[in-house]
């Protein structure tokens, strides 16, 4: 009895549960049918489960109804009960089979699991489903257990509902982001291909700059080589010809002293013929050498000293010539004193009205009303700091704008060649009447354009080109016409003058370009002297700045610029200049004095530059000069004019390509020639300018 153990009955034969037939698939419309429905299902499936609890429907609790009788009682083991009660065990094993309801559970789960893996589509959530039938068997058997079993099957399925509707809501982002990671790497490779071409582009580009370094720099050795071999064949004919001086004036002392010599055996064989004692002779002959070397010597100097010194005589005359002269010229120039009080006013016989008034002191020219708008306060602005060249100029341009005001429409020049391109029009063209101001910033906007792009195409063509952007093609014409007569009247305009002067092509735009880029260095050059960025400068800053800047001016010319810019001998060092005031321009495009005077300096050291190299040439302006003439002529001036900037001026000067440019020592260079005037008309026009000091003659 002890080794035996008392057992419920399991469920009967009845109660086994019906598995689905082989082949059946579940029902995917479970998932969204409503709650009675699948109840109504699941009630229709419990009913093939038939079986009965055993002993009055009680549950079997195994394997735990065995916990108490697995204990046996302590007996010593060689006792006669306790070998009664191992033979009794071995007659009757412990066996704990399971109950036949939970076979029956597990079975009929294993194979609906079965079939879900033999289909073709079995998801998750289908694979849930035998488990959720499993459960509501549990709900439905259990029924003591049924409202907390129900709670925690409904908790899931919510949760399970929850995480299904996220799910579908990130179905599209899950597409959309595999389209996007696509697009992505699309993007990627094709950037990546892109940058692999361009390193290539840059690899080969690095590799010519490399192999371009590498010829200049063997062009430079080999130039360096040539040089200093040069220097050493000139240093050698150097003392060869001094020794040849030196053996040529030893033979003529030589020669000298035979001849003397012989003269003296000749006297000394025939002293009978001057009745004078040969050795006093002698002696007197040897003196008077003496006296002719000192004679000589004396000479030499006096020619080295006033070699150029005139008589008195001839100075006074010369002087009194060119006074002569002098006074033509005036007479010739100048022309006399108007009678001003013609145009006094209406009083006057000579008309009602009058166009100057002339002041007590018959020097300030103030012009009537009707001349220069704005009367004459407007006058004595634009009079102040002028001379009488400068007011005849002013007066012209008030009278030509005047004019030009009063004109609706300019004829057309035609379509000759000699008409420029953007003026070749037959008939009448409006006047479109723009005040000054907008001329000179529509002049501003263009250059800006053409700074911005690059030239490719002629000035001119530019210049219509941007009217017609600005303006349109039927209207361009008329503002072509209207700014080329403003331009032309404006001669103080500095905006207008300079573009009127490119335009015509008397002036390279090299030229406006180089100095608005020096204007631009100064300013930045100030700008980093003053380190506390006050923009104030100390005179003494001012000074070493225009010395850095400007290496090849004069003292007087930095002078002149520091007195432009608001310095006078009175003023200390130490005192402080609003250094960005000196590059402001009023609305009419007029700059401050020191910008000015800038460009003064500029456009007076280029016609020194230029009649300095006429006077190296020594030829006529009418006569003919040579390539390598004019490139000798050049480097002497300015030996430190590179090998590029030389062709740039020869190509101007002799108006050839510089890609036809014969080569130094070439028989075609002889063949090239170009009248003087007409080659620096042409370097007139270009930006030619010192680039180095002119080396100093050698002391004879």
């Amino acid at each position: 009895m002890a080794c035996q153990q008392s057992r419920y009955h399991s469920f009967s034969s009845a109660s086994r549960l019906q598995p689905r037939p082989s082949g059946v698939t579940i029902d995917e419309s479970f998932l969204t049918e409503d709650k009675s429905t699948q109840n109504r299902k699941l009630l229709q499936k419990r009913r093939t489960l038939t079986g009965q609890f055993s002993m009055g429907g009680h549950l079997s609790p195994w394997p735990t109804y065995t916990s108490g009788q697995t204990i046996l009682q302590n007996r010593k083991p060689c006792s006669d009960d306790y070998r009664k009660r191992v033979g009794s065990c071995q007659q009757h094993p412990f066996r704990t089979a399971k109950p036949q309801y939970l076979e029956e559970l597990e079975n009929y789960l294993r194979k609906e699991l079965l079939l879900l893996d033999l289909g073709t589509d079995s998801t998750q959530e289908l694979r849930l489903q035998p488990y959720r039938e499993i459960f509501e068997f549990f709900i439905e058997d259990f029924k003591t257990y049924k409202p907390l079993l129900s709670s925690i099957k409904n908790a899931y399925e919510g949760m399970l509902a929850h995480q299904r509707e996220k799910i579908r809501a990130l179905e599209p982002l899950k597409a959309k982001l595999v389209t996007v990671n696509e697009d992505c790497n699309e993007r990627i490779l094709a950037m990546r291909a892109e940058e692999k071409y361009e390193i290539s582009l840059l690899k080969k580009e690095k590799m010519n700059l490399l192999k371009l370094i590498d010829k200049k720099n063997e062009e430079k050795i080999s130039l360096q080589s040539e040089v200093t071999k040069l220097r050493k064949n000139l240093a050698e004919e150097y003392l060869h010809y001094l020794s040849e001086r030196d053996a040529c004036k030893i033979l003529i002392a030589d020669l000298n002293e035979l001849r003397y010599q012989r003269e003296d055996m000749s006297l000394a064989q025939s002293p009978g013929i001057w009745g004078e004692d040969p050795v006093k002779l002698t002696l007197a002959l040897k003196m008077t050498r003496q006296d002719l070397t000192r004679t000589q010597m004396e000479l030499n100097n006096m020619k080295a000293n006033f070699g150029d010194v005139v008589p008195r005589r001839d100075f006074e005359m010369q002087e009194k010539t060119n006074k002569d002269l002098q006074e033509q010229e005036i007479q010739r120039t100048s022309t006399p004193r108007p009678d001003w009080t013609k145009c006094k006013g209406e009083g006057s016989r000579q008309g009602p009205r009058s166009c100057l008034h002339v002041g007590p002191d018959s020097s300030s020219l103030s012009p009537h009303a009707d001349v220069v708008a704005g009367g004459p306060e407007r006058w004595q602005m634009l009079a102040e700091g002028k001379n009488s060249d400068q007011l005849v100029d002013v007066l012209l341009e008030e009278i030509g704008s005047g004019l030009l005001r009063e004109k609706d429409f300019f004829p057309g020049l035609g379509y000759g060649e000699a008409i420029p391109a953007f003026l070749r029009f037959d008939g009448l063209v409006e006047n479109k009447k723009p005040s000054k101001k907008d001329v000179v910033n529509l002049l501003k906007d263009a250059w800006k354009e053409r700074l911005a792009e690059e030239q490719k195409e002629t000035f001119p063509d530019f210049f219509f080109n941007f009217l017609e952007h600005r303006f349109g093609p039927s209207d361009a014409m008329a503002w072509a016409y209207t700014i080329f007569e403003n331009i032309k009247i404006f001669h103080s305009n500095e905006v207008m003058s300079q573009f009127y002067a490119v335009l015509m092509g008397k002036r390279s735009e090299n030229v406006y370009v180089t100095q608005k880029e020096t204007v631009a260095q100064l300013l930045k050059e100030m700008t980093n002297a003053d380190s506390q960025n006050e923009g104030l400068l100390t005179m003494e800053q001012f000074n070493t700045v225009l010395k850095s800047t400007f290496p090849l001016k004069t003292e007087e010319q930095i002078q002149e610029l520091m007195e432009a810019g608001g310095w006078h001998p009175s003023s200390s060092n130490a005192d402080l200049l609003n250094y960005r005031s000196l590059f402001m321009e009023d609305e009419e495009g007029q700059s401050e004095p020191f910008v000015q005077k800038l460009w003064e300096q500029y456009m007076d050291e280029k016609d020194e530059y230029l009649q300095q190299l006429k006077q190296e040439l020594g030829i006529e302006l009418h006569e003919e000069v040579t390539l390598p003439k004019l490139r000798g002529g050049l480097m002497t001036i300015d030996p430190s004019l590179d090998k590029q900037t030389v062709n740039t001026y020869m190509s101007q000067a002799f108006q050839l390509p510089e890609s036809e440019m014969p080569e130094e020592g070439d028989e075609k260079e002889e063949a090239v020639v170009e009248i003087l005037q007409t080659a620096l008309e042409r370097l007139q026009v270009i930006d030619i300018r010192r680039v180095g000091p002119r080396e100093p003659e050698p002391a004879s």
